[in-house]
């Protein structure tokens, strides 16, 4: 594809050769002559006189000697991304169902549905328009999928779960699974508590791979428009994730967790039950959230304080071998002079 044709398709601005051929993309590193290229950080900057792109995009205002065609973009890492998928499409199995898969007679498929071997559609389900459910997937009695959704292989949709539009479920991602509610009985043994709630992904929704939402006892778990969710990921019951929030890997939510809107909580955050995390909240990786947070702030450690003090404290805490030393010599010239005064 020329180097015209890919501004021309996302509305690039051109400097320099309008027919350079672009095969592929490539980081600045590994980038070949007829591959492009992104810099967003002008960190990197000087990269670009190490670099064998044929060409890179660079953000509108970054400042660089043009020693190669730039596309300029108000976000170049944005544009990278579009250019991104101009280039791989990966490979979509055409509708049809496969002659292993297992339909109930009461399922309602929409039109262009493609089903992968082995899959199961339980009773009542209602699968929508151009749905793509991958090899293995597992879809329960109840369940309503939106048009356009794609589940990749070995994916569980339990029962009664809804499922939105254009939504994406990596692999083995179970949508649905029981919350973990137990009453505890006089014998001291647990009273499994029947998880009578359902799941709702509205539309957009990505689920990456491995990641568990699990369904409530009553009510609903939701996870709303737009949100994104890592691999290895546990929303537990009855919670709520906002609109546009991302959760990165190996997050946790206990039950009942109320996740605001464009929140980012970094890999590994650990959320308490049953307190409010309000919109635009940012949690650095590892933060151990035992309270409510209010909107806008930037939390880290255990338990979460402003990012700001945590960063001090984290300063602090590496010369406390070096504090106590001095504390410790402190200590023993007072004992001393206290000698000499008896």
């Amino acid at each position: 594809m020329k180097l015209g044709e890919i501004a021309e398709k996302l509305g690039l601005t051109l400097e320099g050769n309008a027919d350079c051929e672009i095969t592929g993309v490539a980081g600045l590193d590994e980038a070949g002559p007829t591959e492009l290229s992104f810099l967003s950080n002008p960190r990197y900057a000087p990269k670009l006189k190490t670099t064998h792109a044929g060409a890179v995009i660079v953000g509108a205002k970054v400042q660089v000697e043009a020693t190669r065609p730039l596309l300029r973009a108000p976000d170049a890492y944005l544009a990278f991304a579009h250019v991104l998928a101009l280039f791989y499409q990966p490979p979509d199995p055409p509708p049809g169902i496969h002659p292993t898969a297992v339909i109930d007679p009461t399922a309602r498929l929409g039109d262009q549905v493609s089903l992968g071997p082995y899959v199961v559609i339980g009773a009542n389900a209602v699968i929508g328009d151009r749905v793509t459910i991958q090899a293995h997937c597992t879809i329960y009695p109840g369940v309503t999928i939106g048009a356009d959704s794609y589940l990749h292989a070995n994916c569980v949709v339990r029962e009664f779960v809804t499922i939105g539009a254009r939504c994406r479920l990596q692999n083995q991602v179970t949508v649905g699974s029981d919350g973990f509610g137990y009453a505890k009985q006089p014998s001291g043994a647990w009273f499994k508590i029947v998880q009578a709630g359902t799941v709702v992904l509205e539309d957009d929704v990505e689920i990456g791979a491995g990641s568990q939402i699990d369904r409530a006892s009553i009510g609903e778990t939701r996870i709303c428009r737009g949100a994104k969710i890592d691999n290895l990921v546990q929303v537990g019951h009855g919670s709520t994730v906002g609109e546009d929030t991302l959760l990165c890997a190996q997050v946790g939510l206990a039950g009942s967790s109320q996740v605001g809107n464009r929140v980012t909580l970094a890999g590994q955050v650990g959320v308490a039950g049953h307190l409010t995390i309000g919109d635009d909240v940012v949690a650095t990786a590892q933060t151990g959230i035992p309270n409510s947070v209010e909107p806008k702030k930037i939390v880290s450690g255990y338990p979460a304080i402003d990012n700001r003090d945590w960063l001090k404290a984290s300063v602090v805490f590496q010369k406390l071998p070096e504090l106590y030393k001095t504390i410790r010599a402190l200590q023993e010239r007072v004992a001393a002079l206290e000698q000499e005064k008896t």
